[in-house]
Formats: structure tokens, sequence, C-alpha cells
């Protein structure tokens, strides 16, 4: 009882409340995806998708009571045992999982629905938290690097056996913690210049990308100081940028699956095919555009209520935002998560303890990540590859996961307070 009363005053509540708006919004927003106005129905009604995440957010106050009153030495004492317990059920659910829309990630128990890769996530930002604190690492060895990236890519390489891409691109996003923790900025400047050779690739002419290496490639020859090293590095970096955007074609067309590929279509001109592949992002986009700046109001949504836009309570629940809420409301929600972000950042920089800063970041970054590409799909800006909005999105996996992530950290920041 007594840590109790101490834990709540040293909660940060702002982080908190932020939670709360979100998550009791996107609540009100699954309802609306399920409306009808012919059909009675109420927004506590447990047969549908509201009903649902109603009970998945009591159990989640129910995980917040309990991670608040645990002793946040606990989870650093228990990182590596969770991590490895993760690793398990992720190899357990490739055996007796149940295969979901192409993807064998849940466990099904009665009528509940489980997805580890989403508890995955968590489980590595302890790992990484307790590895990186120890006093003799330094994130600017190789050795530390190679460890680091074993810990993020063991889990990672299990979720893709799933044939989950989504959850999978998830864990790339380690590498922005790796980086604040003193990683060199190579590795980060590489992953954005092959995630920018891949988008040319995409939509440019091949012969003329390789011409734009070339020249590219001239001019810094000539830029600054020259030497026959420096030109030697530059050839190189060329070469394997020409070789890198030729292995795009072949990945793309032999060896993505044909789904695969018609998101990857979608992406570059959903007109090409409007009533197939493209039929998701042009309908997700004429949804938001059609709320205009204040909306069609609450539960008045038609691309909504007629099931336009697929999966409407899950991936597309921002649709739902922009045609009921408009502009303004997409604007508002838009500034709440990067509210919740600037917070955590801020409060991540204030802990005393390396563990809970890495932690912190991690937090964030994953976040950040599900955030960006959520809503940059539903607006044609990232293919479809099934990331929920956090705290938005229906299901409970989804809700579970954000909401263990973000408090445990709040449990971090609030003992610290206590120990001020």
């Amino acid at each position: 009882m007594r840590r109790e009363i101490e834990i709540t005053k040293g909660i940060d509540w702002i982080t908190v409340g932020i939670y709360c708006f979100i998550a009791v919004w996107g609540w009100m927003n699954i309802y609306a995806t399920v409306y009808d106005s012919e059909v009675e129905s109420s927004i506590f009604d447990f047969t549908l998708n509201s009903g649902k995440q109603l009970v998945w957010m009591g159990s989640a106050l129910v995980l917040i009571i309990i991670i608040l009153n645990t002793d946040h030495s606990v989870y650093e004492a228990f990182a590596y045992v969770i991590y490895g317990l993760m690793i398990l059920s992720l190899i357990s659910v490739l055996i007796f999982g149940k295969e979901v829309a192409g993807s064998r990630s849940w466990f099904e128990i009665g009528s509940v629905r489980i997805q580890p890769s989403e508890f995955a996530k968590f489980s590595v930002a302890l790992a990484l938290a307790k590895y990186l604190s120890s006093s003799t690492i330094k994130v600017d060895r190789i050795k530390v690097q190679i460890t680091a990236a074993a810990i993020i890519g063991l889990p990672a390489i299990l979720i893709l056996l799933q044939n989950d891409t989504g959850s999978f691109l998830v864990f790339s996003v380690f590498l922005v913690v790796l980086y604040r923790e003193g990683m060199s900025p190579f590795l980060l400047i590489a992953g954005l210049v092959a995630v920018a050779l891949f988008v040319l690739t995409l939509v440019m002419n091949q012969f003329y990308l390789w011409g734009m290496i070339g020249i590219l490639s001239i001019i810094a020859m000539f830029f600054g100081r020259w030497s026959l090293k420096k030109t030697g590095i530059i050839i190189f970096a060329a070469l394997v940028m020409i070789a890198y955007t030729k292995s795009i074609s072949f990945f793309i067309s032999d060896v993505l699956q044909e789904h695969q590929q018609n998101r990857i279509k979608a992406l570059i001109n959903p007109d090409a095919d409007p009533t197939g592949f493209g039929w998701n992002v042009i309908q997700s986009k004429i949804a938001i555009g059609s709320g205009r700046f204040l909306g069609k109001g609450y539960l008045e949504g038609t691309h909504t209520k007629y099931d336009f836009v697929p999966e409407q309570s899950t991936d597309f629940i921002f649709c739902t935002i922009g045609e009921e809420w408009g502009f303004l409301g997409a604007f508002i929600l838009i500034i709440l998560y990067l509210a919740l972000f600037a917070r955590i950042i801020y409060l991540a920089e204030k802990q005393k303890t390396r563990f809970a800063r890495v932690y912190g970041y991690s937090v964030v970054a994953i976040m950040f990540l599900h955030f960006m590409v959520n809503i940059g799909m539903t607006i044609g800006l990232f293919p479809v590859i099934g990331i929920p909005l956090p705290m938005m999105s229906y299901g409970g996996s989804s809700l579970w996961s954000f909401t263990i992530l973000l408090f445990v950290f709040i449990n971090f920041d609030a003992s610290k307070r206590l120990l001020l």
C-alpha cells in the first residue's frame, strides 16, 4: 500500500493523460467503424469490436496497476529471462500458431487471439537496455554492435518466418537507439540511403538512376581535396549502390509473393488497378479527403458505414478520424502523438541510469515507427503492411504491448522521482 501511494506521487501524469485520451478516442472510433444507424446497438455491446476493445482496455488497466506496483529493479533483473521466454513463444507460434491473413503469428485460446510478435518488441527493448547498460559496453565497438544486432535480429528473423513483414520491419528502428548511445552514424546513414535507393528504383528508369549515381560520384570525387584513396572509396560505393538497385528488381519480381508485389504497385501507382491492388489506398484517400476541415461528424462517415475501406478498425483506423473528424481532428491526433513522443524523449534524457534511458528511447522509437507507417500507408506514402496505430487501433495484443512498453518506462521515471 505504501509503494502504491508513493508511486502515484512520482507518475508523469501528462504522459498518462495523453495515453488515456488516445485510447478512449480510439475506442470511440472503433465503434464508429461498426456502427449502423439501422441496427440498434451500443458502444458497450460485447459482440462488437468496440465492446471487445473495452474488455481489452479494462484488462490493460489491470496491467497498468500491476506494472506500477512492481519494483522497477525487477524489469532489469529479469530482462534476459523475459527475452528468452519471448524467443520460445516466437518459435512455438511457428509450430502451433494459427494462420491469419497469410501470417502464422497467432496463438488462439478459445475466442481470444494473442500475437507474440507484439510483445517481442518489449522484450528486445528490455534486453537491449540491459546489455547496453553495462559500464564496460562501448557502442562504437564492432563486437558490441554485432551482439546488439543479434539481440535485435533473432526475434526479427523468427517474426519474418511467420510471414509478418510489418512487425519485422519495426525492429530496424532500434538502430536509432544504438545511434543515440554512441554508434557511428555511418550505419544509420547507410540505412537511409538504402531506403532512398529502394524508392528511387521503384519510380525511376534503372539506367537513369545509374546515370544519376555516376554523376553524383564524379562530383564527390572533385569535391574538396582529391586523393587516390578517396576516389577508390567513391567508386566502390557507387558500384555497391548500382548492384543494390539491380538486386531490388530481382527481389521484387522473383522473391516477393504476389500480394507483396501488389502492395508495392499500389504505392507507386494505385490508379493502375483501382478495383484491385489499388482499391485500399484509393478508398482510404477518398475517405480521409471527404472529411474536409471539420469532418462529417461522429458516426456520420459514409465510407466507414458502407465498408469501402477494409480493416477499418485496425490498419485503417486513421481513415475514420479523417472522415468523421476532418483535417482538424487528424491534426489534433497527430499533435497528441508528437507531444507523447517529445515527452518520452524528455523523460528519457532525465533518467539517472543508462538502462532506463535506452529503454525509454526504445519505447519512443517503436511507437513513432508505428505512428509514421500506419498514417503513411493510409495516405499512400508507405505500402500497406499491417502496422497498427498505437493505442488507437482495435486489438488486444497491440493495446497490451503498447501499454506494457509505455508504463514500464513510466515506472522507471516514477521510481527515479521518488529517489530524488
